[in-house]
This record gives C-alpha cells, sequence and structure tokens, in this order.
C-alpha cells in the first residue's frame, strides 16, 4: 500500500535503502503558479515499486518513467539531475503552472536531506470503540501523532464475542509508529502526560469515565482543543458537572461538544470520524490560542 503521509513515505525509505533497493527519490524542487503538490513533496520509485505521489496524473506517469529508464540504465544511480514540466502546454493538465522536479539517488545523503515538517497536530485520544477505531483508521495516512488511550484492556479469559468493541489485536500490531496504543487502568491519569497544545477527543465507554478524563484536560487549561462526543443534552448535564468542579466560564467555553464539523448528517461510526478529523485540521490550520 502506498504510503500516503510524509513520515509514512521517510520510514519506507529508509526500508528500502536497508534492504540495498536501488531507487530514486523525485521531490518537488521548484513550482511557478498552480501545481498539484508544493515544494518539498517526494515520492520514491524503483524498477518495481512506487511509493508516495507527486500529484498524479500525466507529470506523475512522465516522473516514474524517466525515473526507471535513469535506473534501467544506471543501477546504481549515482548523480542526480532537475527536469522541469510546463503543466498546460506540455502534459495537457489544467492547473497551468510549471513544475521542476528533482531526481536524485535513494542514498543516506537524501535521507540526511529529507527535512519532517512538523505534525499537524497531536492527539490524545481517549476511547477505542467503534468511533475511536474509525477514527485511528483516517489518521494512519496523516502527518500527526497520536496516543491512543483505552482503560478497557482485553482479558485473555474472554472470547472477542464477550468483548465487543475493542480493537481487534490485527489492528493494534499493524498501527504505523505515529499512532501509540495505550491501555491504562485509570485514563483520566493519563492526561498530565500530554504535551501542552494538544488536541483531545474524549469519547471512552462510560459517561463517568468521560466526566473525569474531561475534567482532567480543562483544568489543565494548556490545550489547544478539547472534544467531547455527546449531544446537547450530554453537554447541558456535563457543563453544570463542571462548573459545580470548579471550572472557570472561560475555559467551559471552549470545550467543543457535540464534535465534529456541522451540517454533516449521520451517526455511523465513518460519518462521525469523518467530520471530526476533518474539524481537527481545519482547527490545526486556524489554532486557537491557549492559556492556563
Amino acid at each position: 500500500m502506498s504510503s500516503l503521509s510524509v513520515r509514512g513515505l521517510r520510514r519506507t525509505a529508509e526500508q528500502w535503502l536497508a534492504n540495498g533497493r536501488h531507487a530514486l527519490v523525485i521531490s518537488v524542487d521548484e513550482i511557478k503558479g498552480s501545481t498539484p503538490r508544493g515544494i518539498g513533496t517526494r515520492m520514491l520509485v524503483s524498477n518495481a515499486d512506487v511509493d508516495g505521489t507527486i500529484g498524479g496524473g500525466h507529470l506523475e506517469w512522465q516522473a516514474i518513467d524517466l525515473a526507471r529508464h535513469a535506473l534501467y540504465e544506471n543501477a546504481p544511480p549515482t548523480t542526480s539531475w532537475t527536469r522541469t514540466f510546463p503543466l498546460g502546454p506540455t502534459l495537457g493538465q489544467c492547473c497551468g503552472g510549471v513544475v521542476t522536479l528533482r531526481f536524485a539517488p535513494l542514498n543516506e545523503a537524501a535521507l540526511t536531506d529529507w527535512t519532517m515538517p512538523p505534525p499537524r497536530f497531536h492527539l490524545e485520544l481517549h476511547g477505542a470503540g467503534h468511533v475511536g477505531q474509525a477514527i485511528v483508521r483516517l489518521l494512519v495516512d496523516l502527518d500527526c501523532t497520536v496516543r491512543w488511550i483505552d482503560e478497557r484492556a482485553e482479558d485473555p479469559t474472554l472470547t472477542r464475542a464477550e468483548q465487543p468493541g475493542l480493537p481487534s489485536p490485527e489492528m493494534l500490531s499493524t498501527l504505523p509508529p505515529h499512532i501509540q496504543w495505550l491501555d491504562t487502568d485509570a485514563a483520566e491519569q493519563e492526561v498530565p502526560d500530554a504535551p501542552a497544545n494538544a488536541c483531545h477527543l474524549v469519547l471512552t465507554h462510560r459517561h463517568d469515565l468521560d466526566l473525569r478524563i474531561i475534567t482532567a484536560v480543562l483544568r489543565r487549561g494548556d490545550f489547544s482543543f478539547a472534544g467531547l462526543i455527546g449531544s446537547q443534552t450530554k453537554r447541558a448535564k456535563f457543563l453544570h458537572r463542571l462548573r459545580e468542579q470548579g471550572i472557570a466560564p472561560a475555559t467551559l467555553e471552549r470545550l467543543v461538544c457535540p464534535i465534529g464539523l456541522p451540517g454533516l448528517e449521520g451517526k455511523e461510526p465513518a460519518v462521525i470520524a469523518i467530520a471530526v478529523v476533518a474539524q481537527l485540521l481545519q482547527h490545526s490550520s486556524n489554532p486557537l490560542p491557549t492559556s492556563r
């Protein structure tokens, strides 16, 4: 499967290099006008495989063809070069811009020069039920970091049918490195270990646990986003209880409940997950100031 995130593609490059695979790193070196991807976007090409994308279409097809001709003529490749593509006249793409691609051998120097952008956000995801799993599936290909926290550790004496809702062992074993699974005896006690300015989503299997976790998050105050799954009725009840616990009104105003971009109808886990992840992406692009 293609690595669609920057971090995933970087890990693939490390694996290819460790395995001695001859490959080229194609990167967007310069752009003018409207182009499919920005400067620094990369993809990997070997004689047998392609990973990542520089935007698809004829540009990508021609880049792959050029790379494979170079690999056929000179394996392993030792030098880098650039090629400029006017997207409209030459390739028939309606973007209309101009892209300069760099073709470089996959080696230690290429990995050293491969700078990583900061994650879009760090998420503390409390809850591993159906919605939590649907959210994680969407986050696999996003450049973010996640701690996925649940206090329902699997009981080996029970069958899968006797403890529904938990992620399967197969799902947990295939999580990418940027998503960390954490089972715990007291989820609210994990809140102090979250980094500052993190996003927090609380969607556990019990309302009393939701309340303890979101209370801990709000007491910290240095969160970027605090989201609680539930209805307007749940919001009203939780706000009443949080006021009784002395949470400041200004902090309560920052609590997001219900979660998800408004206007997206549907209660299926996948629909909720899409709405919530879109909300996190929107928020991370326009973060609100945080305060203690």
